[in-house]
């Protein structure tokens, strides 16, 4: 089932939908598809002249995959140019996921101040890249594709405090404008960044995780590669903190994010 197929049944029955197993990382769904699928139901109670500013998502428990998903939406407030929206996502009737965002219009400011460079990387025809391996690597894998060129991949010992390389969609995908949930699923796609420092398999997860996007988005199609970059802050007792960043291929940034992640090794 394609990323878009899914977006399209969240838009018709966000009260009942099921995220198949192809879509699964480890015992649970892929979590940038389940903020994915959270926003779309959000972003469908505010007026489309307020875009997406910030989602501050919490992982509360796994989303088991082929099991009916319900996902909610509270408006907490309206002002003149910002709405305060929480979304859940409920499962078996427990909270799985919580994703507060603020959606706001454009208004007149004198301040404008441009973005760092971004990092310079090889093309992405030189990078290699992190093959979809049934049984080895996350079933969500076989829709995405990830070639590295900062860092190095999980478990090669590599102490590197920054990952990252290039990212996009891939597979029998439907050709669209990217979207913020196209963005959500390109960003989570990395693992955690304190996994690479590991010489053996441990699982690994997201705790919580704040993307802030830069609008108005950029004229990207669904098969556009982008830059990622993270690096790791901090970590020790098995948590890390990150902040990344994903550009488009001409350097333009796109968005910005931040994870507290977890890792059981």
């Amino acid at each position: 089932m394609r990323f878009s197929d899914l977006l399209d049944a969240v838009r018709q029955h966000p009260l009942e939908l099921s995220i198949p197993t192809e879509w699964a990382q480890g015992r649970a769904s892929f979590g940038g598809l389940v903020a994915a699928l959270q926003y779309e139901a959000m972003r469908a109670k505010v007026p489309a002249e307020r875009p997406v500013r910030s989602l501050a998502i919490t992982f509360v428990g796994p989303v088991t995959p082929d099991a009916p998903v319900s996902f909610e939406v509270e408006v907490l407030r309206e002002g003149k140019a910002v709405s305060q929206v929480l979304g859940r996502a409920l499962q078996n009737g427990q909270v799985v996921t919580l994703v507060q965002g603020s959606f706001g219009a454009s208004r007149p400011s004198e301040v404008t101040v441009v973005s760092e460079e971004a990092p310079a990387m090889k093309h992405w025809d030189e990078c290699p890249e992190l093959p979809y391996v049934k049984g080895v690597t996350p079933e969500f894998m076989r829709h995405l594709a990830m070639r590295w060129s900062i860092g190095g991949m999980p478990f090669t010992g590599n102490k590197s405090r920054d990952m990252g390389g290039w990212v996009r969609l891939r597979g029998d995908v439907k050709v669209e404008p990217m979207t913020e949930a196209h963005i959500l699923a390109l960003v989570d796609a990395w693992p955690p960044a304190l996994l690479p420092h590991l010489t053996s398999p441990v699982p690994g997860s997201t705790l919580t995780w704040t993307i802030e996007f830069v609008q108005p988005l950029l004229a990207l199609s669904t098969l556009d590669w982008c830059k990622y970059r993270v690096s790791i802050e901090h970590a020790r007792d098995g948590y890390g903190h990150a902040s990344a960043a994903l550009w488009s291929a001409e350097d333009q940034l796109i968005a910005l994010s931040r994870q507290t992640v977890t890792i059981f090794g």
